[in-house]
This record gives structure tokens, C-alpha cells and sequence, in this order.
């Protein structure tokens, strides 16, 4: 036993040494959105929003829209069968946003889906439909609850003009409330560049891919011919897929970090988090057992077992674990900056996320269907949706 937990914590060190080699050097090459300077002039540009019972914060939200200094701005905001305020605070806000006619002002669209067909996740028909009655250059694909410092959209332009990319996804600072939600989203932010690494998104050579709720900017005429939210309908990791079409496609896309530029209010309790995340959890490994077990497994072995080891083990099995604890501190250093204090709930937030996903997984196999945004569908017709 010794012998094999000497080796296991060997192999473990080696992988996170070349894990906090490509951090080192990959998050180094991602810029903020703030510095980029922002254009004075730009293509026509629609905003898309979907919004299905976000009384919470669509006022915030669409305030913000509204303050956007971009030029040649429509905003398109689709109420999907909305059964709280959402609908009545649209209209105030359309009653009175500033006049479209004058120079600079945003015109705000206000669509109302009352019925969802088939075949369809309403989030991805909302968004279908707002694209579809947008006539613009540029499609932005944003969620209801995002809040946009007013040069966002010309910094944003800027950088997809300045680098002739196609698709552009950006990082959202993410406001949650208590020590436990933010040590979770510091490390969410690790668990998701382990997946994504979004410094290899501009390499035509690799596979990765990024698409960020929040913010997926891309040209119109690639949207539409990558088959747009139709060829996605029924992914609830929306934003993911439609970022790895534009990849797929040959189509060029990048990421840029929001910080100070675009916000969210995450979830306000761990309870809201769990339910939150398992809605996507499955779905983000394709709908198979197989690779939950082997993504959670791999979760455990990397970032909670050396954890657990230095009190568990002794000898140059401690030593070699306290090597991958001190290089998995330096992987959330590299992207979390300030926030390395929450290094230490490392481990215990690795052991929620691989809840989330287990339970994710077991219901949705268990029930034979996924709920979404209050909605069943068959777990069969969201794993035939493959891209």
C-alpha cells in the first residue's frame, strides 16, 4: 500500500507540474477588456437577451443595456413565458427608455414568447428568435441578469476588430455574497480553465473552445452559418456549444477577462448554486456515466486526495503531495490573483462540484429526463442534440 500511494502521489505531482506550467504561461496571455482602448465608431451592433423569471435583476440588467455608449445599438429582450414581474418590469423599462430617435440611444425591443415548440430548450428559442429579429452585424448573446459598464461594447469591438476574430467570449466578475459562495466561485474559476483553457481558444490548431453566457459577441453572418441556436437547441450548455461550432467551422474566436466591465449576481445561497449548476453538470460531459466517473475521479485524484495526504501519509509520499498542494495554490494564484486566501477551501469546494455532478447525473438517469428552466425533457432527446 505504501508503495502504491508513493507512486499515485509521483504521478499526481508530475501532472499538476505540467498543469501549473500551462496555467503559468496560458492565463498570462489572456487580457483584461478594460485595457483594451475603445473604438469611436463601429458595425451596427444587436444585443440578445433571454429572460425567463428574472425579476431578481432585470431592471439592473437592462438599465445597463441602456447606458451602453455604443453607437448604432438595438437591444432585443425576450420574455420567455415569464410567470413573475419579469414581463411588467420590460414594459416599464420600454415606456421609459430614451427616445431610439435620438443620437447614440439604444433602441429596446420587447418580444414575448407565450408558447415553446418542439424540440426546442426555451433559453435557445428565446435567443433564435431575438437573432432572428435583429438585423445587425454583430450579434451579442447575453444573459438577464449581467450588468455592463457603458464602454463594454466598444472595448469589446475594439478587440474583435484589433485581432480579426469572429466569436468573442468574456470572463464576468461574479458578485456572491459570504465567504463560502466566493471561496466556491474562486474555485469554479480553476475547474473551469482545467476544462477550457481558454488561453488555447485563439490556436486554429487546438480543439479547445470557450462560449460565456454572459457574453458571446459574434458576427451575424457566422452565426447564421453555423446553423445558429437551431443546430443547439436542445444543449443546455448553450454558450459552450455555440462557441465550439464557431471552432468546429473554422471560424476564428478568443476570450478577454470582464473584470470591472461586465458583472453578475450568482447564486445567493449554496442551496441556489447546487440547483444552478446541476441543470448544465450532466450536460457538460455529454450525458455519459462514463465520463463522470472519469472526470470526477480524475477531480479527486488532482485536487482533494494530496490535500487529504499530507495527513494521511508520511515519508516522501507527504513530501511529494505537499509539492502538489503548494503547485495547485500557485494554479489558483494565476487565476483568482488577491483571492488565494480561498486556496484552502480548495479541496472541500472540488467534493461540492463533484456532488453537483454525481447528482446531476443519477437524477436525470434515474427520472429518464432533465429539467430546465422549469420545463422535463427527455434525458434521450437532450443526448441526441450531439455536437
Amino acid at each position: 500500500m505504501a508503495l502504491t500511494l508513493l507512486i499515485a502521489a509521483a504521478l499526481t505531482t508530475f501532472l499538476i507540474v505540467g498543469l501549473f506550467v500551462d496555467f503559468a504561461i496560458g492565463q498570462r496571455r489572456i487580457r483584461f477588456l478594460k485595457d483594451v482602448a475603445p473604438a469611436r465608431t463601429g458595425p451596427t451592433l444587436s444585443v440578445i437577451v433571454a429572460a425567463r423569471n428574472e425579476a431578481r435583476g432585470i431592471q439592473a440588467a437592462a438599465t445597463s443595456l441602456l447606458h451602453l455608449d455604443y453607437p448604432a445599438l438595438e437591444i432585443v429582450i425576450v420574455n420567455d413565458r415569464s410567470t413573475d414581474d419579469t414581463g411588467a418590469i420590460l414594459r416599464r423599462l420600454s415606456t421609459a427608455a430614451p427616445n431610439a430617435a435620438a443620437e447614440s440611444s439604444p433602441r429596446l425591443t420587447i418580444v414575448d414568447i407565450k408558447e415553446l415548440p418542439d424540440g426546442w430548450l426555451g433559453k435557445n428559442y428565446a435567443l433564435d428568435l431575438g437573432a432572428a429579429s435583429a438585423a445587425s452585424d454583430l450579434l451579442l448573446f447575453t444573459d438577464a441578469d449581467i450588468v455592463f459598464e457603458p464602454s463594454t461594447l466598444r472595448r469589446a469591438v475594439a478587440f474583435m476588430e484589433e485581432q480579426q476574430i469572429d466569436h468573442l467570449a468574456v470572463i464576468p466578475d461574479i458578485v456572491v455574497p459570504g465567504v463560502a459562495l466566493n471561496a466556491f466561485v474562486a474555485a469554479f474559476g480553476v475547474f473551469f480553465s482545467m476544462y477550457a483553457r481558454p488561453w488555447k481558444v485563439r490556436d486554429p490548431r487546438s480543439r479547445a473552445h470557450i462560449g460565456v453566457g454572459a457574453f458571446n459577441l459574434i458576427r451575424a453572418g457566422v452565426y447564421r452559418s453555423i446553423g445558429g441556436h437551431r443546430a443547439i437547441a436542445m444543449r443546455p450548455d448553450d454558450d459552450m456549444k455555440l462557441g465550439k461550432l464557431v471552432k468546429k467551422h473554422g471560424f476564428h474566436q478568443d476570450v478577454v477577462i470582464g473584470r470591472d466591465m461586465v458583472a453578475v449576481e450568482w447564486y445567493a445561497s449554496v442551496r441556489e448554486l447546487i440547483d444552478g449548476l446541476m441543470k448544465n453538470a450532466f450536460a457538460g460531459v455529454d450525458y455519459s456515466l462514463w465520463k463522470v466517473v472519469g472526470a470526477t475521479a480524475g477531480l479527486f485524484l488532482m485536487d482533494v486526495w494530496p490535500f487529504l495526504a499530507l495527513f494521511l501519509t508520511g515519508g516522501a509520499t507527504r513530501t511529494l503531495n505537499a509539492v502538489s498542494v503548494a503547485l495547485i495554490v500557485l494554479i489558483f494564484w494565476t487565476v483568482n490573483g488577491r483571492r488565494v486566501v480561498y486556496a484552502a477551501a480548495f479541496p472541500a469546494a472540488a467534493l461540492l462540484f463533484i456532488y453537483i455532478v454525481w447528482r446531476s447525473a443519477l437524477i436525470a438517469v434515474r427520472s429518464g429526463k432533465v429539467t430546465w428552466r422549469g420545463t422535463a425533457y427527455p434525458l434521450s432527446q437532450m443526448r441526441a442534440n450531439r455536437i
